[in-house]
Parts: structure tokens; C-alpha cells; sequence
């Protein structure tokens, strides 16, 4: 199993939950219609991983950076960075054929996470920026959601039963593309406009 660091302990979460479509901006540059429900979909535990690459069996990947929660006893209990990786044109090819995407979504590599830092105690939103070679490329909070953190909780665990350990994943704010091989990722989580973790990556062939 595959496993994470969560407030300094490794922890192997059984699956990872994703939301898609959670920022309106990010939906309008996919050009994809706003959902009348939560969109909800899965990677497995396989799909961990600490390095970046550009490609994955021939395909190019397409980086998404989010929010991300760790599971506990009932409530989140953590926060992280993470990077969602997307097989994009194998993704759009499935998408037009009214087909599930998750092939484009499950393979190795394609989930990316900073250690898990405890969640703040002040009522602020959390955030998250990415860096691309020092050039700012995604920026986002909680509060520009369509479901809060609070809501994902509360509907995923009437889809799916949340285990410990688990993580979910919360979408992604505009700024996605290509992978390129060579490129430096520094994803931040902040909070009230003080960071809270980092990780860098850089991206291999």
C-alpha cells in the first residue's frame, strides 16, 4: 500500500475521493457545463505516488492542483496540497463518447500530495497557489467553491462511506495544462495568507 504523511505519521489511505468541477473558472476554461450535482470519482491507493512526470505510457498528463483532506474519526482532521493528474485527451475522448473517464484518472503516478499539516483554528478559507518554474499558475480558496468543505463531507458520506484514513480530494482552480518534463512545481497551502506547507517537484520525462 501506498502511503502519505499525515501530522508526521504515515498513514496508507484506502482510496482517495475526488470532486470535480468544484471552481466555476475552472469549469468555463474546460468549457464544461456547471453540474446540478456533486461530481464524484475515485483513485485508488495505487495511484500515489512521489514523483511528477510528463507523460504516463506514451500520454501526455495535464496537472490539476487542489485542497486536499485527510479523513478521521468523523471529520477531517488534516490538510495537504496535492497535484491531480489527468491523461487530458484521453479524458476529452471518453467525455464526447458519454463514457466514464476514470482510465484517465487511475493510473500510477497520478495522485501527488505535500505532507498533511494540522487543520488552523482560525475561521479563515483555506488556499492553495502553484508555482511553475517561479511563474504564479493557480491560486484558490475555500470560499470560491461551489461546495464547501463542510458540504463535500456531508454528501460524499451519502455516496460513499468515508474510512479513516481516507482523503479526498476538493477540485481545482483555473490554470490547468501540460506537464512538461524539466519543469519545477512548488505547490503551497496557506492559510489567512500564511503558509501552512509546501512541496516542490520537478517534472521528469
Amino acid at each position: 500500500m501506498k502511503s502519505v504523511t499525515v501530522l508526521n505519521q504515515t498513514v496508507q489511505p484506502g482510496k482517495i475521493i475526488c470532486i470535480g468541477r468544484n471552481y466555476v473558472a475552472h469549469i468555463e476554461e474546460l468549457g464544461n457545463e456547471v453540474p446540478d450535482d456533486m461530481v464524484i470519482f475515485l483513485k485508488p491507493n495505487t495511484a500515489i505516488d512521489t514523483v511528477l512526470h510528463a507523460t504516463h505510457q506514451g500520454e501526455a498528463l495535464h496537472y490539476e492542483a487542489e485542497i486536499v483532506y485527510h479523513y478521521q474519526n468523523g471529520r477531517f482532521t488534516a490538510a495537504a496540497l496535492g497535484l491531480d493528474l489527468t491523461k487530458r485527451d484521453l479524458q476529452t475522448q471518453l467525455k464526447t463518447k458519454g463514457l466514464p473517464w476514470e482510465r484517465s484518472k487511475v493510473f500510477e503516478g497520478a495522485a501527488l500530495f505535500s505532507a498533511f499539516v494540522e487543520l488552523p483554528e482560525v475561521d479563515a478559507p483555506l488556499g492553495l497557489t502553484l508555482h511553475i518554474d517561479d511563474a504564479l499558475t493557480q491560486q484558490g480558496d475555500t470560499s470560491l467553491m461551489l461546495y464547501s468543505p463542510e458540504v463535500i463531507l456531508s454528501e460524499v458520506q451519502k455516496v460513499i462511506p468515508l474510512e479513516d484514513g481516507d482523503l479526498v480530494m476538493t477540485g481545482t482552480p483555473k490554470g490547468v495544462g501540460a506537464v512538461v518534463a524539466g519543469q519545477v512545481f512548488r505547490g503551497t497551502l496557506t492559510c489567512d495568507g500564511k503558509e501552512r506547507v509546501s512541496v516542490s517537484w520537478k517534472a521528469q520525462a
